[in-house]
């Protein structure tokens, strides 16, 4: 059975709903519809462990509902839709709202998308804004611990919708590796170098009992910044290469770095079933 988000949806004018329904007619999420500001808000408290994002748009003559579920320390992905051509301020809710126009809703399904994945990268140290006048002293610890626990659910839920479709939105694009300066890239594959060797240094040892954790690490560091299959390679070589010029000058053959290439193929093969199920299945 085909995966589909849980997407909640309020707006406060009708023109813009009616837009919606008819962008969203054919799209892969389920949504539920809400008329009114209150029925958006009680259907929020009553699927917060269900959902998956909401998309929400505010009216100045009502209380905001994003503020209403703050209060209630409700935390999700939101997705808010402002006047056509024009952006209100984002919303004091959570530092990962994302905010788009009206004449911007044929890009929702998207937008939708990039708002989960962006949730998914709120750190916990970025706490949710609260009043310092009006809260106890463990409000914030206590809405820290809360959106850590739903950042958790959602991915969960995620990862068993989607296979590793959890794993793979909360990839940064900023922190892929073809988007770092240079100076940030050198710094990044001179770890990716040093972790390597490491490994390599202790690939065939039997009292090494951290091992597998070391290639686990190394795979997910090269995941997370989008590092190349040829890359790794190129970095494996290179070692080989270092090695095998210092045993040629210790007059010793280098028969034995042929052994690494099961290396090779052990980090190539954790990296690329990473890569394999990170492809966001068909939904």
């Amino acid at each position: 059975m085909a995966a589909r988000f849980l997407v909640g949806i309020y707006t406060a004018q009708a023109s813009t709903a009616e837009s919606l329904k008819k962008t969203l007619a054919h799209s892969p999420f389920a949504i539920s519809w809400s008329k009114t500001q209150a029925e958006f808000v009680q259907w929020t408290i009553s699927n917060r462990h269900r959902i998956d994002c909401l998309v929400v748009q505010r009216s100045h003559k009502e209380l905001d509902p994003l503020q209403e579920l703050l209060e209630r320390d409700i935390l999700l992905p939101i997705l808010v839709i402002s006047n056509q051509n024009t952006i209100d301020p984002q919303p004091n809710y959570h530092n990962a709202v994302i905010c788009m126009t009206t004449s911007e809703i044929d890009r929702i399904e998207g937008q939708v998308h990039e708002a989960i994945n962006q949730f998914l990268q709120l750190p916990a140290s970025q706490n949710p804004p609260i009043d310092p006048e009006n809260a106890s002293p463990d409000t914030r610890d206590n809405r820290t611990f809360l959106l850590s626990l739903q950042q958790q659910r959602l991915t969960e839920k995620l990862q068993e919708r989607l296979g590793y479709l959890g794993v793979y939105y909360k990839r940064n694009s900023q922190n892929f590796m073809r988007n770092m300066t240079l100076e940030e890239r050198h710094e990044f594959l001179d770890q990716l170098r040093q972790d390597y060797r490491q490994i390599i240094l202790s690939y065939f040892s039997s009292d090494d009992k951290t091992l597998n954790q070391r290639i686990d690490d190394y795979v997910n560091l090269a995941f997370f910044a989008d590092v190349s299959i040829s890359k790794v390679v190129e970095i494996h070589m290179e070692l080989m290469d270092h090695f095998s010029k210092q045993l040629n000058m210790e007059g010793r053959s280098e028969e034995i770095l042929l052994d690494y290439r099961l290396t090779l193929i052990d980090v190539l093969a954790h990296l690329c079933e990473m890569y394999r199920r990170s492809i966001p299945r068909e939904v």
